[in-house]
């Protein structure tokens, strides 16, 4: 599940223009950007898994509890992506993270690779916090493997399909320059995926890890989670691929051949 910068917050930041969905302010510091990353990606987990736990408890009905699962994580998100962005681009996601290092990493917007060796295991702190929280607040054993097997080929697909079009969302938006609607398009994005992709869309693999703490409705076997990662990963490399293609820098007409 996920977010960006200036991107994933909607709040404009800068004037100046960003490549990537993370261009936050320069002087924030490291701690402070860690700290977001950590709460923001313990309390998506939270409202994942305490949703799941709280929908399975009213309703026996799978349909309705995914329902109710889907819209908490869709206001969540979108919360968060508003509250956090302007701090640390809001990416909740390694994914995320990794995707827009790449971007950056000859001189463009977005995280350095210091700020994104700190981001990640802030973020997988933050994902096992919230899941340990929610089964804290609705009385489930603080951590308990998930049995839930999620192995099977064609969800494995629906991770690719719902990681790679995040990714195409996101950074969409970083080169359309309308970081502004992050929040409302990616928790929007994830909510439909909840729906269209067979994995119920993940797309994250830090939310992927901290969901194999707990054995509720929301969670993933542990034997399942190096195959969720694994195409996650492969699905950020298919969401650049199709930010270059889709989003092609045009050429100045003085660069057009003659006719």
């Amino acid at each position: 599940m996920t977010a960006t910068h200036e991107s994933a917050t909607g709040s404009p930041i800068a004037a100046e223009p960003q490549s990537a969905p993370g261009a936050t302010p320069p002087r924030t510091p490291l701690v402070a950007k860690a700290a977001a990353e950590l709460f923001g990606t313990a309390a998506l987990v939270a409202v994942v898994v305490g949703s799941g736990i709280q929908a399975t408890e009213l309703t026996h009905d799978v349909g309705l509890q995914l329902l109710v699962n889907s819209l908490a994580t869709v206001f969540g998100l979108g919360v968060l992506i508003t509250l956090l962005g302007p701090v640390s681009g809001a990416h909740f996601n390694p994914a995320v993270t990794l995707a827009e290092w790449w971007t950056a990493r000859r001189g463009g917007a977005g995280v350095t690779l210091r700020e994104a060796a700190v981001y990640v295991p802030a973020q997988i702190v933050g994902a096992i916090a919230g899941a340990v929280l929610a089964d804290a607040m609705f009385g489930e054993p603080l951590v308990k493997w998930s049995t839930h097997d999620r192995s099977a080929g064609h969800l494995l697909l629906g991770e690719v399909v719902a990681t790679a079009g995040l990714i195409l969302l996101i950074f969409g938006l970083a080169r359309t320059d309308r970081l502004r609607f992050a929040p409302v398009a990616v928790a929007s994005y994830i909510g439909a995926a909840y729906w269209f992709t067979s994995s119920t869309s993940f797309a994250n693999p830090a939310v992927t890890i901290g969901r194999a703490f707990t054995d509720t409705f929301a969670g993933i076997a542990p034997g399942s989670v190096a195959g969720f990662i694994g195409v996650q990963l492969v699905g950020a490399v298919v969401g650049l691929a199709l930010v270059a293609l889709i989003f092609m820098p045009g050429r100045d007409a003085a660069e057009q051949p003659a006719v």
